[in-house]
């Protein structure tokens, strides 16, 4: 990309309407039900533009682009990419064709569909950070919504696989050791907009379910049901255009408890068999007794998410995540009370916000919390199961230095340098149990 300044553009008239061109990212694991939701929204406004990358030939370092309208194709190119990577591409290749496409066909909407693999956060963070021509593209473009499109006939069936993106083939570069399902959970999670798509094969009742299953992972977004036989393109178009949805402020899931936002809803009463049950506490867990029970809490679980704290690395925020069969945790950065104040300007002021409304006189911003998704799991059993690991008074009353010693299955798992600052965006492939 050029880094060459340009004139700034105005996208305010003199009333105050914004008039630069909506954009609306279209995400989606099944490429048949994303496409089937961009056709429906070409159907409804010809002018529309839609963007698609195929990455088949990324590790070679070919992509294609491909620009459609309702009536016919606008662009059918290959892009030589000097890096095979997702990233590459969106820096290289996707932020300047919109720009581009606003210069050349001024006036007109977009719509970007993505690969199957591409994560609708790793969008987001380029379209924040990576400039064309020396600008942001929000100068030019207004991104409106993030929309996941989920195939309701294999939705279930890839939450629950363990299988990786090298061994389906669709790896978004060489060291791209994500699970099906990791993508997948990430897809939903991050959109402000959800729709299921089509019906089970299974009948209504398993449609309805997963669209509960879908609330209880996402309860932040709008959800939507189309049947696929019969689509109303311009209800659809109502419903997915201009809608103001996106909210650029909304961290990314391993940050939303941290920063105060709702990461999810407590929903021990079955609904179709699925159940949401939201774990917080204030003491520490010991080290031995939570790894002990790892496998136990995630047995029927279809997704876990959050965040937590160790006695014997008591200065470390952990995260946690379970998808597909394996659980991640790693490290989250400090805990605010471990850090000295001048460091604390670093933070978010979210979060910086959220620590002080809940801060307690002794742990200080340090807790628990954490959320479990599934089908006909025992919240009661599970909430017993983790407070069980809590520390008990008399091993709170030996105090931190003695927590320090306890034997420690996750010893040097979550490192944290006299440098690192508390931030929400760290890498948590500190530790991965199956």
């Amino acid at each position: 990309m050029s880094s060459s300044p340009q004139a700034p553009t105005h996208t305010v008239t003199a009333d105050g309407a914004d008039i630069r061109p909506s954009l609306t990212v279209l995400s989606g694991f099944w490429p048949a039900a994303t496409f089937a939701a961009a056709r429906a929204l070409l159907a409804a406004d010809t002018s529309l533009l839609l963007i698609r990358h195929d990455l088949a030939g990324i590790q070679d370092g070919v992509v294609r682009r491909v620009v459609r309208t309702g009536t016919g194709i606008v662009e059918d190119e290959q892009v030589v990419l000097r890096h095979g990577c997702v990233s590459c591409t969106l820096r290289e290749d996707v932020l300047p064709t919109l720009v581009r496409l606003t210069r050349t066909h001024p006036g007109r909407d977009l719509v970007l569909m993505l690969p199957e693999a591409v994560e609708p956060e790793a969008v987001a963070a380029a379209t924040a950070h990576c400039l064309v021509n020396g600008a942001p593209i929000t100068d030019l473009i207004r991104v409106d919504s993030y929309v996941t499109v989920l195939d309701a006939e294999h939705l279930l069936d890839g939450l629950a696989s363990t299988d990786d993106l090298i061994a389906l083939g669709i790896q978004a570069a060489d060291d791209d050791d994500r699970a099906l399902a990791d993508v997948v959970v990430r897809q939903i999670e991050y959109a402000d907009t959800l729709v299921l798509w089509g019906q089970s094969r299974d009948g209504e009742f398993d449609t309805g379910r997963m669209s509960v299953l879908l609330q209880r992972m996402a309860p932040w977004a709008t959800h939507l049901r189309v049947d696929g036989d019969l689509v109303d393109a311009g209800m659809l178009t109502r419903q997915l255009r201009h809608t103001h949805r996106h909210r650029p402020e909304t961290p990314g899931i391993l940050a939303r408890g941290l920063q105060g936002y709702t990461l999810g809803a407590h929903e021990p009463e079955p609904d179709c068999g699925v159940v949401s049950a939201v774990f917080r506490a204030r003491r520490p867990f010991h080290p031995q007794r939570l790894h002990d029970v790892l496998e136990e809490v995630n047995a029927e679980v279809i997704r876990s998410r959050g965040h937590l704290w160790l006695a014997s690395q008591a200065d470390t925020v952990i995260a946690w995540e379970f998808a597909g069969g394996g659980l991640a945790m790693g490290s989250l950065g400090h805990w605010l009370v471990s850090l000295p104040e001048d460091r604390w300007d670093h933070v978010e002021d979210q979060r910086r916000l959220a620590a002080a409304l809940d801060w307690d006189p002794y742990y200080g911003d340090r807790h628990q919390h954490l959320v479990f998704i599934g089908l006909d799991i025992d919240p009661v059993e599970l909430h017993r199961t983790l407070a069980g690991c809590l520390l008990t008074d008399a091993e709170l009353a030996d105090g931190e230095d003695t927590w320090r010693t306890y034997p420690d299955p996750f010893a040097g798992c979550f490192p944290l340098s006299v440098e690192e600052l508390a931030d929400t965006d760290t890498d948590t492939e500190g530790a991965r149990s199956a």
